[in-house]
Order: structure tokens, then sequence, then C-alpha cells
């Protein structure tokens, strides 16, 4: 007879297999603390694979006066003063550390001929503080961890959609999912939970997420379970992704292109950079090129297809196969496009979400006892803009605080009641959508939210958009209770688009709903009602399934952080 139900039990369980899932899962291990790792992809590709650019830490090994608190300045600044100045402090001053584990662990970085770790300047920094491995250093981060993993005899499981939490008295007690392609049920008993599922960004149209990650799982795990959102409104939009293939659109060119001199053009042929920052023209900042971008194709500038042009065809083509080897190979897979004659086609792309779950900067411990939130799931890092390549150390340094104090918290435990009632739920509530036989199509609805969030929540916000978009989702959200979901021979991927579309649907109304409060235009954030910075928004906006939006004051930043605050030079760096 077949197992339709696994009882597993653990310490520790953590959701998600990218980079700050497998490094909280290292330290757990590293302390003899059990840990069962989940993921719903194959733990090899991950999205924390995709990342190109690099890892900041202010080793200081380029330039000597380099510091943490310096790091900690232009991050402050970077964020328009919406990051949390306790977690900027705890993820600059241990990014050093961050480094020393994956050389610990053996990640081969580039480095200097004298075997210094080589630093590049990466956007608004005041000093090269960017370690690097090719641009493939996220990839070689995953593989790392992978290795370190395999090492300490690490459990991982891939091919498993987590789909409740499971809580009692506000105190988290296991999770609840199935798998992939066998539908098997697996209910797993946990002391504690480290979420790591990712952000959002997979509900815009284009975005550089694949079209199975970054749907919202983490916000919606977090919010049914009792936790909160924080600023999910923060979205970074990335300037360059491509719009064909459809199943590939929003796939990143690397800004890399801009870096290395390529050219973006409207349809009229114009260099349109001239308009929005002539002195820094395609080496602008992500966030002004990107709306430099959007507002060409909005005012009927665009191409066809409503995209611009990205030209690397004038640069000498031995500069494009060293230097842009992975955007050449992309665009001949995807689109038989030869680059080095041909102009790209891009638009503005959803990249990357900067809020998250609510959590204590200390551990990242949310409102839920037991449970955690780290990586793109978190949010106090970034505030309204990220700085380019904090994203990768911000996963190590959190990855190692949290298995720490998710460890301390499991310790800690005389007794841990479970609650019949909650399994049951979570039971009932994928025996439900297994009958769902509706006339409605689950990834319709999905393209439904899609269309409604690029159309209404785009790189472009305004009052009358925010508030059709919040219509449509209502009507969807209606639509949504006479699905019909159909599992079959290939395995129980219908099933997981009838949870991501719920996903999707939470995060949509939890980003509608704080993008019509921010009415002011901060960093990522572009009111076209609202053009100017408002002081009185200088807050966190927190959000939950039951309150709505809640205003929440920023801590003040040190005098000693504060004084380094500056205007960074961004001449001949590549802003990112």
């Amino acid at each position: 007879m077949a197992i339709t139900e696994r009882r597993l039990s653990t310490a520790v369980l953590v959701i998600g297999t990218g980079g700050a899932g497998l490094r909280a899962a290292v330290e757990l291990a590293e302390a003899g603390v059990d840990v069962l790792a989940v993921g719903k992809r194959l733990k090899e590709d991950t999205h924390t694979a995709l990342a190109a650019g690099g890892i900041n830490a202010a080793l200081a090994t380029m330039d000597p006066e380099d510091s943490w608190e310096q790091h900690a300045a232009d991050t402050l600044k970077e964020s328009y003063l919406l990051a949390d100045p306790r977690t900027v402090e705890i993820v600059t001053q241990g990014a050093a550390q961050g480094i020393d584990d994956l050389e610990r662990y053996g990640m081969a970085f580039a480095r200097e001929g004298d075997g210094r770790i080589s630093q590049r300047f990466f956007g608004a920094h005041t000093f090269r503080r960017t370690a690097f491995a090719g641009d493939y250093t996220g990839l070689e981060i995953q593989r790392t961890l992978i290795r370190r993993a395999e090492q300490l005899r690490i459990p991982v499981l891939d091919g498993v959609y987590i789909t409740r939490l499971l809580v009692h008295d506000g105190a988290v007690f296991g999770a609840y999912g199935f798998d992939l392609t066998h539908g098997t049920r697996h209910l797993i008993h946990a002391d504690a939970v480290i979420l790591a599922a990712g952000g959002h960004t997979r509900i815009w149209r284009r975005t550089s997420s694949r079209r199975d990650e970054n749907i919202g799982d983490s916000f919606r795990l977090a919010a049914e379970a009792g936790a909160r959102l924080r600023d999910p409104e923060l979205v970074q939009f990335h300037p360059s992704g491509i719009i064909e293939p459809e199943n590939a659109a929003g796939t990143l060119v690397s800004e890399a292109a801009r870096g290395e001199g390529g050219i973006l053009r409207n349809a009229l042929g114009e260099r349109f950079m001239t308009r929005y920052d002539p002195e820094r023209m395609e080496l602008s900042t992500r966030d002004r090129v990107a709306l430099a971008a959007y507002t060409e194709i909005k005012e009927g500038r665009g191409t066809a297809k409503g995209g611009v042009w990205l030209d690397v065809s004038h640069l000498p083509r031995q500069q494009i196969m060293n230097r842009l080897p992975r955007v050449y190979q992309t665009l001949l897979d995807l689109q038989m496009l030869d680059i080095t004659r041909d102009p790209i086609e891009i638009a503005p792309t959803a990249h990357y979400s900067m809020g998250g779950v609510w959590v204590r900067p200390e551990d990242h411990s949310t409102d839920v006892r037991g449970l955690y939130a780290i990586g793109e799931a978190s949010s106090g890092l970034h505030g309204a803009n990220r700085l380019g390549g904090n994203s990768l150390i911000e996963l190590l340094v959190f990855g190692r605080i949290t298995g720490r104090a998710a460890a301390a918290y499991s310790e800690a435990l005389s007794a841990q009641p479970r609650s019949a009632s909650a399994t049951a739920r979570a039971r009932s509530e994928v025996d439900e959508l297994l009958a769902a036989d509706g006339p409605e199509n689950v990834r319709a609805l999905q393209r439904a939210v899609r269309n409604t969030m690029t159309e209404h929540a785009g790189v472009v916000r305004d009052e009358q958009g925010l508030r059709t978009g919040l219509a449509e989702l209502a009507a969807i959200e209606t639509r949504m209770e006479d699905v019909g979901v159909h599992p079959d021979i290939a395995g129980y991927q219908d099933l997981a688009h009838a949870f991501d579309l719920k996903s999707a649907a939470l995060a949509a109304r939890a980003t509608l709903e704080a993008a019509l409060e921010r009415r002011e235009t901060r960093g990522c954030h572009n009111r076209s009602d609202f053009p100017g910075m408002d002081p009185a928004l200088q807050v966190n906006l927190v959000w939950s399934p039951t309150a709505g939006v809640t205003r929440e004051a920023i801590a003040p930043i040190p005098e000693r952080i504060a004084s380094l605050m500056q205007e960074v030079s961004t001449v001949g760096k590549l802003a990112e």
C-alpha cells in the first residue's frame, strides 16, 4: 500500500534551500542540532544561483580606509532612510565573518596577484567592497553551501511544497506540505521554523524570477501563521529584462552590459538617457534608468512590443565575449540573437523584494514564537533602495545568527504543545483544493494577478491606478473560490499553482494597500501624484490581513554612522 502521508520530526525546520536556508542549516548542523531543509526547487537551482554581481564586506583589501561603519552609512543613505539602523549595523559588522565562513567552506573568490580577495566598485559604495567570483557569484555561493551541507549530512528534501505553517497558541510547531511528483503529504513537526522562501517579484508580468519562485510563499505562510509584513510596496525594478520569449519575459540582461559601454535608445533611435541623467547617462542608478525606460515606453517612444533598445553591437566582439559571456549566451539560447550584431529589446522587470516579513533585527524572530524569517523573505536591511551586493551578504550574516537563535529557542523549550485542529485544517486545505472542480483556471487567474500588478503597481503608481488594482484583485479573489485543480500523471504541479495563486493574491493585496498608503516618491516607490518625499512618511508600513496597514517608527541612526553618510560619487562605477 502506498504511503499517503509521511510524518517527520526535527528540532529546526528550514523552508527554502537557497543561500539563506542552507547557511542557517549549516550553522545548526555545525552546532550539532537536528535540522531538516525543505525546498520546492532542486537545491542546485535555487534563485540564489542567479545572483551575478558580487557580495559586500568592508574587508579593506583594496581600499584600506574602508570600514564597516562606512558600509553601514552607504547602506542607510541608499535606503532613503527606511532601513532599520540596527539591522544594517549587524549585517555590516558581521560581513567579514560571512566571507570568512565561505572561505572556510572552500569558496573560490577572485583574487589579486598577491592572494588578496579582489573587491570592485558596485553602485553607491564609497569604497571597493564587493567580492566576487566572475559573474557567477551567487551560483558559486550556492555550490559552496551545498558541498558543506553534504559534508555535514544535512537532510534536504527537494521537490516538497510547504502549504501551511502549523501554529498553536501563538507558537509554531511545524509545517505541512506535499511532494510535487507523487503528491505524498508531509507532516513535519519542529520546535522552530526558519522561513527562507524568497520574495514576491513573480507577481508582476515581467520578472527576473523563474515561473515557480518568489511567488509570495513566504508572505502568505507568515501572514496566515500570525506574522506581519513590512514595506511590501518597496520593490526594486531592474532596468533591463528581455521581452521575449513569453515564458522567459523579464530574464535579466546584466547591468554589466551598460557598464561595458552599452547604449540605450528608444524606438526613434534617440539616446534617451540625455533627458534623465545627462552626466551619468547609461551608468545612472538602477531606479533612475528603470524610470527613464518606463517613461519612454509610457509616452509612446517605445518599441512596438513595449520596450527600448540596449545596444552593445558597437563594442569590439572580443570585449563582448570576454566581459559579457553570460549575456551573449543567454540571448543566443532564448532568442537566437547575436548581441555582437544586433540590439536587445528590453523593458523594466520586477527584480527584488526589499520589504518582507516583519522581523526583529537581533535574531530575525517574528511575531510568532519559534518562527524566523531570513533572506529576501525578511525585511529591514534595504529600505526603499537596495545597495548592490548587499543581498548576498545578508543571507550569510543572518543565516548564521538565526541558526543560532533557533537552536537556543529549541533547547529552551520545556515542552511543545501541538494542535490536532491546526493539523486537520492544513490537511483539509489540501483535500479541498484537490477536490475542487470549478470552471476557473488557476494559471489564468495567476496571469490576471500579474496583469493587474503590472498595470497598476509597476514602476510608477498613482491613487486611481492603485484603487483600480484593488478592485480588480477583489474580483480575482472572488473567482478564486471557483477554481478547478487537476493533478495528472506528470505530477502535482496544478495543486502547487493553486497554492501559488493564494500566495500571489495575498502578496498583491499587501503591496497595493501599502503602496496606496505611501503617498510620496521615495527610492523605488514612484507616485506620479506625489512626486516629492514626505518627511512624515519616513516610517515603515506594516501590513497584516486583519489590521491592514499601520505605521511604525524607525530607530535613530547612531551619530558615528550618520556622520559618515554623504553623497557618493558614481563616476566610473556602474550604479546598482
